[in-house]
């Protein structure tokens, strides 16, 4: 079969596109891809003929995906060609195979469901009994459950890397690149999609990591072939296993020796502070953590996170103290919080000297705890086929007053200025009042892009870039939204 993968933009190594890749690619498939910021998607399928086309589809997006998927079908000319969506916004809405032009849709894992996809309709025709996939066969819906998840991550071929590289230079020729060492999270934040996935994976293992030796060949590997000089691990959490941490402590200096970025959580860095100690031993330069909010009642009743300020702050001077910097991922705009919350957060990320601090504006995603609450409780304007496709810009949510609202788009672009100079509290407090129009949204947004592309190049990802490269990560980096 020939399985067309098809992407909007790609701003770093889209993980799970490029193992579905490998393990199609292992089974006998070809296997292409289009990014659409990059190329006419349509003449792109018109040459390719694939037989499969595939959709990594996040909430916000799925109506531009929609719209394309019908524009590529129509342009094939009656070829037959399987649409498969998956992703989270299909498991977690996966009514949305009632769309138009949907013939699939895969819930959870589907690595193995996309194989054996493309093997049926290789042999055939469509198997309306493959685990993991929901069908629309002749106007009627056939849901099948899914199988267990994959515990031997091992036993996957290599991330097909050269998928994304060969066709985008940017990311090919970049020093810091991407990897994934573990899957899963056994917490319960109700704004997360991983409380929600073990509604589905049921009495299924919380969070599972790939062999350390495994990791390190992947790597290695990379960096025979292309530019990598700081290894990136998006992993939702890094330290969880003591033992898998240790080991590689003890083997990524000596057989890979690159500086590393990763995920940590405040309450396991102040009960376990050995933790960061083997992540400095094995060259961690970057943690992030989960501050989220300061507000006691928020952050436990309402996002689930059972840690205490206390921690919070401990955590961000155990690891700056271990020579480590520290960013932060915060969530404005939470359902019952006001403009006073957010700036308390704000001056809680100060007190744990946080390197630099992401903030995002709150959206109820789908299949989500706090997304169930604020639609049952009203706090949500229009449906979830409203929430914007990034979450720094606007927010759907009901606001006691139009002031609010507005503040808090203006807070977003100035809370990690707020953070590294706290002294500057009064002067944000003014400049959030300040009107919404082009040239103040325009200038905001300037200051916020400049100070966060220093903060990532001079303390996230420490990299030496040439001049060329300097200039297209920069050309990159402001094309990216948010």
């Amino acid at each position: 079969m020939r399985v067309l993968f098809v992407e909007k933009q790609i701003d770093y190594e889209p993980q799970g596109i490029m193992q579905l890749s490998s393990n199609l690619r292992q089974a006998g498939h070809e296997v292409a891809l289009t990014i659409a910021a990059q190329e006419d998607p349509v003449q792109v399928a018109r040459q390719f003929e694939p037989d499969i086309l595939g959709y990594s589809v996040m909430t916000g997006s799925q109506r531009y995906y929609f719209d394309l998927n019908q524009q590529i079908r129509q342009a094939l000319n009656g070829k037959p060609v399987f649409t498969a969506f998956g992703g989270p916004h299909p498991t977690f809405f996966p009514d949305m195979l009632e769309e138009p032009g949907v013939d699939g849709i895969c819930v959870g894992e589907g690595e193995g469901p996309i194989v054996d996809l493309a093997n049926a309709l290789g042999n055939g025709g469509l198997k309306p009994d493959i685990a993991n996939w929901w069908f629309k066969i002749d106007g009627e819906i056939v849901k099948n459950p899914v199988r267990p998840l994959e515990r031997d991550l091992g036993a996957f071929p290599r991330p097909d890397r050269a998928l994304i590289y060969d066709k985008h230079a940017y990311l090919r020729a970049a020093p810091i690149k991407h990897f994934l060492a573990a899957r899963g999270c056994p917490y319960q934040c109700t704004y997360c999609f991983n409380h929600a996935y073990y509604q589905i994976y049921k009495r299924e293992k919380r969070g599972y990591q790939r062999p350390v030796d495994q990791m390190i060949d992947e790597v290695n590997w990379v960096r025979s072939r292309w530019p990598l000089e700081h290894a990136v691990f998006i992993d939702d959490l890094f330290i969880i296993f003591d033992d898998w941490l240790e080991e590689f402590a003890e083997k990524w200096p000596r057989e890979v020796g690159l500086p590393f970025f990763c995920n940590v959580r405040a309450d396991l860095v102040v009960r376990g502070p050995h933790k960061i100690a083997l992540l400095k031993q094995a060259g961690c330069t970057t943690v992030s953590m989960g501050v989220e909010a300061a507000n006691d009642r928020i952050r436990t009743e309402l996002l689930k996170r059972h840690m205490t300020q206390d921690h919070i702050i401990q955590a961000g001077r155990i690891i700056r103290d271990a020579g480590i910097h520290v960013t932060s991922t915060n969530i404005a705009g939470l359902p019952t919080s006001t403009i006073e919350d957010d700036l308390a957060t704000m001056r809680l990320n100060a007190q744990a000297r946080i390197s630099y601090a992401h903030v995002f504006l709150f959206q109820p995603y789908p299949g989500t705890e706090l997304g169930q609450f604020t639609q049952d409780n009203d706090f949500m304007v229009g449906t979830f086929e409203d929430i914007p496709t990034i979450a720094w810009d606007s927010s759907i949510l009901v606001f006691e007053n139009p002031q609010q609202q507005s503040q808090l788009a203006h807070l977003q672009r100035w809370f990690a200025i707020g953070v590294e100079y706290p002294w500057m509290e009064p002067i944000i407090r003014r400049l959030i009042k300040l009107p919404h129009n082009w040239l103040i949204d325009q200038s905001f947004w300037l200051v916020h892009k400049l100070f966060k592309g220093y903060a990532i190049n001079r303390r996230v990802h420490p990299t030496r870039f040439s001049v060329r490269n300097l200039l297209n990560a920069a050309a990159h980096y402001f094309r990216i939204d948010g």
